[in-house]
């Protein structure tokens, strides 16, 4: 069949068809392929030397995460000793237990890269290792933010006492969200045609 022979006739007034779609992935998908290769090809690494360098890279990310979920954590554990702490209501006391508990999930999953990598070292397994200390530590992140929320509703409510702190809460959890998942997902799909323009 010849290209664009699946397109409703009249080009551009029509419905797109299911096949247009499948034709924009599989584009979307080469040109993702493309890109890879052509950045191994400009640093001019091999695979193990990628593996290498994203490794490196990850572990800096993941200090920097690991410093502040370890040090909101460590606030959240000394609050339950302070006096005030048994004035707080049952709300309270619900919203802070599920913080501790998103805490310790949140140090948990940002430290796991350090054991995977450290249980695998020596199995032949690096750019395997990468894949998945990649995705534990956006999982860490996704825990962080829900910590981070959770403790700023914890303290917003004592402070406030009234529904202002649900507001406030849901705003900044809104910019967290951006500024951590959106903003980098709209980098990647403008970033290639950036460089393919520039190229």
């Amino acid at each position: 069949m010849a290209l664009g022979t699946d397109r409703t006739p009249g080009g551009d007034g029509g419905g797109q068809r299911p096949a247009d779609a499948g034709d924009r992935a599989a584009r979307a998908a080469r040109q993702a392929g493309e890109s890879a290769r052509m950045a191994r090809e400009e640093r001019r690494e091999t695979e193990k030397e990628r593996a290498d360098r994203r490794w490196t890279e990850l572990l800096q990310e993941v200090r920097v995460a690991q410093m502040g979920i370890q040090i909101l954590l460590g606030f959240l554990l000394s609050v339950a000793f302070t006096e005030r702490f048994t004035d707080l209501g049952t709300v309270d006391r619900n919203i802070y237990v599920v913080t501790v508990v998103l805490g310790s999930a949140a140090t948990g999953t940002l430290i796991a890269p350090v054991a995977l990598h450290r249980f695998v070292t020596g199995h032949r397994m690096k750019p395997q290792t990468v894949e998945w200390a990649a995705r534990l530590t956006i999982t860490g992140l996704v825990l962080l933010l829900c910590t981070v929320t959770c403790a700023l509703l914890l303290i917003l409510r004592v402070v406030l006492h009234n529904g202002l702190a649900w507001w406030i809460v849901g705003a900044l959890f809104m910019w967290f969200v951006g500024a951590w998942f959106l903003l980098p997902a709209w980098a990647r799909r403008v970033g290639p045609r950036q460089a393919r323009r520039e190229g």
